[in-house]
């Protein structure tokens, strides 16, 4: 028997700069169930209507992501290493709803959504843990010739547009988001055109959690329209490709070499299915990395012992 109450839909909204903007447009499309392999062929159920963002969403993602880039790039990297292992305690709060919409927006049953829900915060928590070590790996003191000290530091790279996975909505989504900005980069991550409501989700955690406003800007939406305006962008310093297919990232590549910007293709597997749940190792997170080198004199020494 029907206890007389309305359905409340929920409304979602891209995430800019800290907030949650309906897009520039005007514009939704209809996000529909993946129906599973062994399912009938035909459209899926209606999930919800997503924005459909334009290039205007995108060049104020940029703006947010530049704000943001000052204050997260310059914050300790232990610091940066808490704010992600609270979005991860935030995303394990939500984890049933993470299930629901994995399970929705790739086809699986609620138990093989809620492994890929659980990889993806276990990812998270690996990435959190990487933020204060990865400049041993990739940094350190270099034997030179001469009274010098020379000494090299990994520092971000910039505003990063991260195309994400199509076909992976969360698990895939989380490793290319994570090393980005671990590592220090604020970014405008262009959601799965197709399956958007883990992402657009994701952006609810994001901002009820430590991370300042810009540092993560989520859009949903056309990937190759709104990929195209931030290849071009001359305030992006860098582009990852993964969701992009084979001959639209061709055209990015092109675009982002206007202004020299760093570029990570992962091409063909990722689109077509790459395996995320396999060992991410450390690339993701050098990828975005420039390495700054200081040399010193050593001075000489002193009868106390230091130098001067």
């Amino acid at each position: 028997m029907s206890d007389g109450r309305l359905s409340v839909f929920k409304t979602y909204k891209l995430y800019v700069g800290g907030k949650f903007p309906r897009s520039e447009s005007g514009r939704v499309y209809e996000v529909t169930a993946k129906k599973s392999a062994t399912a009938a062929a035909g459209k899926g159920k209606w999930l919800a209507n997503a924005p459909l963002s334009s290039r205007k969403d995108a060049r104020d993602a940029v703006v947010a992501a530049r704000k943001a880039f000052g204050g997260w790039s310059g914050a300790t990297a232990y610091n940066r290493g808490q704010v992600l292992y609270r979005v991860a305690e935030m995303l394990e709060g939500r984890r049933d709803q993470f299930v629901r919409e994995v399970a929705d927006a790739e086809g699986l049953s609620k138990s093989k959504a809620a492994a890929v829900v659980d990889a993806a915060v276990d990812r998270w928590v690996w990435y959190a843990g990487w933020t204060d070590k990865i400049g041993q790996i990739v940094g350190g003191a270099n034997p030179v010739a001469g009274p010098f000290f020379n000494l090299s530091t990994p520092e971000p790279t910039g505003v990063v547009a991260v195309l994400a996975p199509q076909e992976s909505s969360f698990l895939g989504l989380v490793s290319v988001i994570a090393p980005v900005i671990a590592t220090g980069n604020t970014a405008v991550v262009v959601a799965s055109a197709d399956a958007p409501l883990p992402a657009l989700s994701l952006g609810e955690v994001l901002a009820t959690s430590d991370l300042p406003g810009g540092v993560v800007n989520i859009l949903s939406g056309r990937t190759a329209e709104l990929a195209a305006p931030l290849a071009s962008h001359q305030d992006v310093n860098a582009i990852d490709l993964t969701g992009a297919d084979a001959e639209l990232a061709t055209e990015l590549e092109i675009a982002a070499a206007d202004n020299l910007k760093r570029v990570v293709r992962n091409r063909p597997q990722a689109v077509d299915g790459a395996d995320w749940s396999a060992d991410p190792g450390t690339h993701r997170l050098t990828a975005f990395l420039e390495t700054k080198t200081v040399w010193h004199p050593t001075g000489a020494l002193g009868a106390s012992g230091s130098s001067y």
